[in-house]
C-alpha cells in the first residue's frame, strides 16, 4: 500500500518569492552589478508609496494585485546611472538629479522588464495569464497611501527590503488576493535560455536618453482619484 503524496501548493509567499527574483534577476542583468534581497519578509497591513521615488503596476487575469517600489534617491540615482552605464553612455551624459524625468523614465523602464518577466514566469510556472499597465513613476516629498483596488476580496501584503551593490536600500510591497495554486497533474516547465535573454538586453546601440513611457490613461486617471 503506497501513500498519496501531498499536492504542490503555491500561495502569497511564493508568489513573493517568484516576484522578488524577478527583480534581482533583472536588474542585476540591466545595471551589470550585484542586488539582492533580505531572507526575511514582512506582512503589511496595506502598501503605501513613500519618498524619494515610488513606482506602482496594477495586475489582473488569473489573479488580481499591485506591485510598488519605493526607492530612496540614492538607490534610484545608482540603479540609474549603472544601468546606463552598462549600455555604453558616458558618465558626462547622466543627469544628477533624482527629480529628473530622465531618472523616472529609467526606473520606470526597468520596472516595466521586472513585471514582465515576473508575468512571463507566472504564464509558465502557473499556467495562468496576468496583464500590467503601465509602470508609473511617482516623485515624492511626502509619503501617499495608496490603498489596493476594491477587487481584491481578501487582500494579502508583503514587504521586502533589497540592497544594490553599494548597498543603497530600496522595498518592494506585493499585494494580492488571498489564493493558491495547486498542482493537479506534472507538466514541464519552459526554461528561458538566460544568455539569449541577456544578449537581447544588450542589443543595439544605446540611445542618447531613454524613451518616456507611453502614456496610461486608466493610470493618469487613478491619480487624479488621489488628488495628484
Amino acid at each position: 500500500m503506497s501513500m498519496q503524496e501531498p499536492p504542490i501548493v503555491f500561495g502569497t509567499e511564493d508568489l513573493l518569492l517568484s516576484l522578488c527574483n524577478s527583480v534581482s534577476r533583472v536588474l542585476n542583468v540591466a545595471t551589470g552589478s550585484h542586488i539582492h534581497y533580505s531572507g526575511m519578509v514582512q506582512r503589511i497591513s496595506k502598501t503605501c508609496l513613500k519618498p524619494d521615488i515610488g513606482c506602482f503596476v496594477l495586475f489582473d487575469g488569473g489573479f488580481s494585485g499591485l506591485v510598488i517600489i519605493n526607492f530612496t534617491a540614492q538607490a534610484a540615482m545608482e540603479l540609474y546611472e549603472t544601468y546606463l552605464l552598462n549600455m555604453g553612455m558616458s558618465k558626462a551624459d547622466l543627469v544628477t538629479s533624482f527629480t529628473s524625468d530622465e531618472v523616472s523614465n529609467v526606473m520606470g523602464e526597468l520596472m516595466n522588464q521586472v513585471v514582465g518577466d515576473f508575468t512571463g514566469k507566472v504564464r509558465r510556472e502557473l499556467q495562468t495569464q496576468i496583464t500590467q499597465n503601465q509602470p508609473k513613476m511617482l516623485v515624492l516629498n511626502k509619503q501617499v497611501i495608496m490603498s489596493v483596488d476594491a477587487n481584491l476580496d481578501k487582500p494579502e501584503a508583503r514587504r521586502v527590503t533589497f540592497y544594490t551593490a553599494k548597498n543603497n536600500i530600496f522595498y518592494l510591497e506585493l499585494a494580492v488576493d488571498r489564493t493558491e495554486f495547486i498542482k493537479l497533474v506534472d507538466f514541464e516547465v519552459e526554461i528561458p535560455d538566460a544568455a539569449a535573454l541577456m544578449a537581447q538586453s544588450h542589443s543595439g546601440a544605446p540611445a542618447p536618453r531613454p524613451p518616456a513611457p507611453a502614456a496610461d490613461t486608466d493610470t493618469d486617471d487613478f491619480l487624479k482619484s488621489l488628488g495628484m
